[in-house]
């Protein structure tokens, strides 16, 4: 019986009678026995300003624990301030535990070194460095922790694509403006996103924490989205914001529907990229996808090309700019065969497009840290969110519409405006995908 569910669910949706998110929902409890839980509020984040102004506002409601894990931590303004506002928290009571992942952290330019960590420590924050990199280093290549989620009191939690640097704010001069997107979460699925973490925390630092204390605490007092109180001067200097009164919050949408795709190495590791490729297969009118390493495995590069062919209105939306020099040339190969096949291709060029989003027939959306490359989808700890939701699903179709604005098409013509030497580059670049 289960071997004819798997096959079902490669077919195109419509020979089910049921509509993708239905097809989709599904696909994830009979193959990754994962439910969806309903009745989730959740508002999304456009960009930096808006992640950090919130996620700070819901640190300064915390009464019992904030849990934070992250691939990147940089020693930068946003961080200290970060620091700071938690080691208030810290001396409230709340419990206030960091995890960071070590190659993310020394991969930067401004990387939190030991007497970064130390000062952390002395502030009453518990940090650890997920894998910390020593002899023998190629050990240590593969299986990073490259997931961002943040857990406060077990009520309201942070996933999504963004880091912690300032760069989320400012951009960077090479770039321009750095563009993502994450989402705060509140209901039942943050149960879920706590025990990620606390699974991994045990596992890194042996404390062995008992889930039962940190599951199913009283909600907070306050929601977020009101005035930040007058004993938030850091916050409030920082983005020289003052307060929050007036300023109109990104849309709330409540009673949706979330499930997750946790990638988990040696324990559920195609789970997310048999999630996309279920979603993929899923669609039966558009699909609209942005991401910034856009070189798929061939799992994921079948199933849209078979989309296309079917008739599925398939538009991707790929960074000029890149932090990684390869993955664009080799992305935007891979990007044009597709388009060659019907499928249409945007090139944003208003900074560095970073998101990490698919939306299905305006009916269900995915976000999370999952880059469509072969580290994320093979070998590190990602999470990829799937909202069914239409509300949410046509706010990221508004601003995918909204950032073609910024986008030039890559056609034919686009195409071989380029020198036949760089155009080999790029076709020589896409033969790497396996390992980028």
């Amino acid at each position: 019986m289960r071997i004819w569910l798997c096959l079902l669910c490669l077919l195109p949706a419509g020979l089910w009678g049921q509509n993708s998110s239905q097809v989709m929902k599904d696909y994830l409890w009979e193959q990754q026995h994962k439910a969806t839980t309903r009745g989730n509020r959740v508002r999304l984040m456009m960009n930096g300003r808006d992640k950090f102004e919130d996620m700070f506002y819901v640190f300064r409601k915390a009464q019992r624990s904030i849990h934070l894990e992250y691939f990147n931590l940089r020693n930068d303004s946003i961080n200290w301030a970060m620091f700071d506002l938690l080691s208030r928290k810290a001396h409230e009571g709340v419990e206030v535990r960091a995890m960071f992942d070590a190659f993310g952290n020394s991969s930067n330019n401004q990387p939190l070194n030991k007497h970064h960590l130390d000062s952390i420590r002395h502030m009453g924050i518990e940090i650890v460095e997920f894998d910390p990199i020593r002899f023998p280093f190629i050990n240590h290549v593969f299986s990073r922790d490259h997931r961002k989620i943040v857990v406060v009191d077990n009520k309201i939690g942070f996933m999504g694509g963004m880091n912690v640097t300032d760069y989320y704010i400012h951009g960077l001069p090479v770039f321009g403006p750095w563009r993502d997107i994450h989402m705060q979460i509140q209901g039942d699925a943050v149960n879920e996103l706590q025990q990620i973490f606390l699974k991994i925390w045990n596992k890194e630092t042996h404390q062995q924490l008992d889930e039962r204390k940190y599951l199913n605490l009283p909600t907070l007092t306050d929601a977020p989205g009101g005035q930040l109180p007058p004993s938030a001067p850091d916050t409030a200097n920082y983005f020289n914001m003052g307060s929050r009164t007036g300023v109109v919050p990104n849309a709330i949408h409540d009673s949706v529907e979330i499930a997750f795709a946790n990638r988990e190495p040696n324990v559920t590791p195609r789970a997310v990229s048999r999630a996309y490729v279920a979603a993929i297969n899923a669609a039966q009118d558009n699909i609209r996808l942005i991401n910034p390493y856009f070189v798929p495995t061939h799992s994921v590069y079948k199933a849209l090309k078979n989309a296309i062919k079917r008739g599925v209105d398939v538009q991707i939306m790929l960074s000029t700019k890149s932090d990684i020099p390869v993955t664009p040339h080799a992305g935007e190969y891979i990007a044009y065969k597709l388009s060659k096949l019907g499928g249409k291709v945007y090139l944003y060029d208003a900074g560095f497009h970073h998101s990490k989003i698919m939306m299905v027939d305006s009916l269900f959306c995915t976000l999370g840290s999952t880059n469509l490359n072969s580290r994320s989808l093979r070998w590190d700890y990602e999470i990829n969110a799937y909202i069914f939701n239409p509300g949410v699903t046509n706010e990221l179709n508004a601003m995918f519409e909204k950032d073609k604005e910024k986008s030039v098409v890559l056609t034919r013509e686009y195409w071989h405006r380029r020198s036949a030497w760089k155009r080999f580059t790029y076709w020589l670049a896409h033969l790497l995908t396996p390992f980028l």
